[in-house]
């Protein structure tokens, strides 16, 4: 394919996406004018650079929607629910245009003229046009909303001497203003007395602070509401050069400027200093015109300004390339390569024992890791991306189910590896869609049960060390225990007689072919879906967790690693074998000796500082044979919110660990999640901490078993 066209296309893909993400937002907030720009843009470039390439097919629906929108941004036409339908249609014409490369529009298909025909017949008539202008201008525009930008303001805060006196503590507002978005401050001291003059009591500063914010000034106001009475406050806008960028030949304030819209200094003064050579602010505080804090004061808030010109300056002209991601996964191949190099370094200093070898080493370590972490970050990407993309599923599945659905977001800005998020797509859309068929209620059925007719979806994503937590709640009728059990009970997954825990029964909706529904519709009945979500997450070394309550809801938790590419290990010794456990998963390292071993090997349980956890022993696991050591060491380690302890003959240490396939062949061993190459080129397998539990499990369960029927 033609370069440029390649480069065409991967605008076009962002676009649609930008289109629908704004479409989605302007069905809920039909008066945005900043929503309606951000539609037009994209429609206007699609239609622009799609003729430019040859997309002259891509280019006519852009252009007959562009029209339709044009007349909004006029007040000349309404936003409503039939002209967002069609136009989310249009996107995905346009994307599958895309796919096709069709040229010319006399081979669009006949579903895209249904739409073209549609949308040219919601187009106003003049007489339309002329009502629709005159009602705006009576003031029916009023109504239109914009987008909130960030203001910077300039704020004074002077508490009066007693303010401490009713229990005020000045800093705690100033901690708030922060929260409220990027703050500058400088203090000043030039009101504190002499030593002998000085009472503690007495509070003597008084601050200056340029804060970026979206609130807006009552906002800001309203955080100093319990003090207007014992406070001089002044807050206002700092007007910017131009639209608020850097433009060649605008420059931000200079310190003078700032100093007299301040009031801190007279225009006079300024004069006065200019005719003088000495640096400005020297020269305003040797003539005694203002202080050296208020001078400092300035410089703070000069740099402050210019640091939001410069970066909003950087957003508009773009700082970002465009890499092929084939690239950067051939880039983290390499990185790890280079790890697997750096530990054969490591291993044949220490070896030589060459002060000068063991020092180049420890540099190359140190230079790896930071090449290690500054790839893996290149890899990284917003979650934010794929929750936009589950906005268009909630909203038509609702609407083909009849129900009413709000679909909120937090956490987008969170950080994962790409290879992760594309794999993490499915599991959602999975989550998501049974939330609705199955979650929310009808909205009659809602309002019977004292609800809100509308029912709610929230997922969310949070750091939370080398993990992310991903929940998706619902607020819909929750998961029937009962019901779980009783189905359970006739697909024959577990008799009758056997007694679970709730949690472990919810457990059960991951079962291959399991399904609560009455009847099977288009989306969902057939027992498939959750145990592929189970299993999809698993494969990506995460863990999936149910909680809901019958009634008020259902919330699902995945925990998943930052990256499946190269993970900091605990390298420990079986039986002679070297195996990696994730550092993760990894809480401390303890030793069990004599009858503390005996004992713990006997009960499958041992007791650390009191709590009693359970027992795995590696090498039995195992199958290894060998002497029974006086003392073990044991890793204590982390899995689904439980604790327990792996018996292992040696830990080794820390290792940075490359992440290897183990092959076709070894898919279906249960107990390891890959290999890696150690430094002397011989292989350790990293051991998957959630399997290790489930084999020990079945094995105890088995043993049992055996010992009932042998008694």
């Amino acid at each position: 394919m033609d370069q440029h066209k390649e480069v065409f296309l991967q605008e076009a893909y962002e676009l649609i996406e930008e289109l629908e993400v704004a479409l989605l937002a302007l069905e809920e907030k039909p008066q945005n004018v900043g929503l309606i720009d951000r539609v037009f843009r994209a429609l206007h470039t699609l239609k622009g650079s799609g003729a430019m390439f040859g997309f002259d097919d891509i280019a006519f629906v852009a252009h007959e929607i562009e029209t339709a929108f044009d007349l909004v941004r006029d007040g000349r036409m309404a936003i409503t629910s039939e002209l967002i339908n069609l136009t989310l249609q249009a996107r995905d014409i346009i994307s599958e245009m895309l796919v096709a490369d069709t040229d010319g529009h006399e081979n669009l298909s006949e579903r895209a003229r249904g739409i073209m025909a549609a949308i040219q017949a919601m187009l106003p008539t003049e007489d339309t046009v002329q009502k629709t202008e005159n009602q705006s201008d009576r003031g029916e525009k009023d109504n239109i909303t914009v987008e909130k930008d960030e203001t910077i303001f300039r704020i004074r805060f002077a508490p009066h001497q007693d303010i401490f006196r009713n229990g005020t503590n000045p800093l705690l507002l100033l901690d708030e203003l922060g929260g409220m978005g990027k703050m500058s401050i400088a203090a000043h001291a030039e009101n504190i007395p002499e030593l002998t003059d000085f009472d503690a009591e007495d509070c003597y500063l008084f601050w200056d602070i340029v804060l970026t914010t979206q609130h807006d000034q009552n906002t800001i106001k309203d955080v100093f509401i319990f003090v207007e009475d014992d406070c001089d406050l002044d807050i206002r806008p700092i007007e910017l050069p131009g639209d608020g960028y850097l433009q060649p030949g605008v420059h931000h304030k200079r310190i003078g400027e700032i100093l007299v819209e301040r009031g801190d200094v007279s225009d006079d003064d300024i004069r006065d200093v200019l005719k003088q050579k000495k640096q400005f602010g020297e020269h305003l505080v040797e003539a005694k015109k203002t202080s050296p804090s208020r001078i400092n004061s300035a410089v703070m808030e000069q740099e402050h300004v210019k640091n939001i010109l410069q970066k909003r300056q950087k957003d508009l002209t773009g700082s970002s390339i465009r890499v092929d991601a084939q690239k950067l996964d051939t880039l983290v191949n390499l990185v790890g390569e280079l790890v697997t190099v750096q530990a054969r370094l490591t291993q044949k200093s220490t070896m030589e024992n060459d002060p000068d070898l063991v020092g180049i080493a420890e540099e190359v370590e140190r230079l790896t890791a930071e090449l290690r972490d500054t790839t893996m970050s290149v890899r990284m990407l917003p979650i934010g991306s794929t929750f936009a993309t589950l906005q268009r599923l909630v909203r038509d599945l609702a609407r083909e189910l009849g129900k009413e659905v709000q679909f909120t977001t937090d956490g987008g800005e969170t950080e994962l590896d790409k290879n992760i998020i594309e794999k993490l797509k499915d599991p959602l859309v999975h989550i998501i869609r049974n939330s609705i068929d199955h979650g929310i209620e009808l909205p009659h059925d809602r309002e019977a049960n004292q609800k809100n007719r509308k029912g709610n979806i929230h997922i969310s994503a949070t750091h939370s060390g080398a993990n992310v937590i991903i929940t998706i709640s619902d607020d819909g009728k929750g998961l029937d225990v009962n019901r779980i059990r009783q189905k359970a009970i006739d697909r024959g997954i577990i008799s009758p007689e056997t007694a679970m825990p709730e949690n472990e029964i919810y457990g059960l909706i991951f079962e291959a072919g399991f399904s609560t529904a009455n009847a099977v519709t288009g989306v969902s009945g057939r027992g498939v879906g959750m145990d592929v979500v189970k299993k999809s997450i698993e494969s990506l070394r995460g863990t999936i967790d149910v909680r809901s309550k019958r009634g008020d809801g259902l919330e699902i938790v995945l925990k998943l690693p930052l990256t499946l590419a190269i993970i900091d290990g605990l390298m420990v010794k079986i039986d002679g074998g070297d195996f990696i456990l994730p550092l993760t998963a990894v809480e401390e390292c303890v030793e069990l000796r004599d009858n503390d071993l005996k004992m713990a090997i006997k009960r499958k349980i041992m007791n650390i500082r009191g709590e009693v956890l359970p027992y795995v022993r590696l090498r039995e696991l195992f199958g290894s044979n060998g002497n029974q050591e006086h003392i073990e060491q044991v890793v204590v380690v982390e899995s689904n919110g439980d604790r327990f302890g792996l018996g292992v003959d040696r830990v080794v240490g820390q290792l940075q660990t490359v992440i290897k396939s183990i092959g076709y062949v070894y898919k279906d061993i249960k107990g390891t999640s890959g290999a890696t190459i150690l430094g002397d080129g011989s292989v350790a397998l990293i051991l998957d901490i959630l399997d290790i539990t489930q084999l020990s499990e079945e094995k105890n369960k088995k043993g049992e078993k055996n010992e009932v029927e042998r008694s």
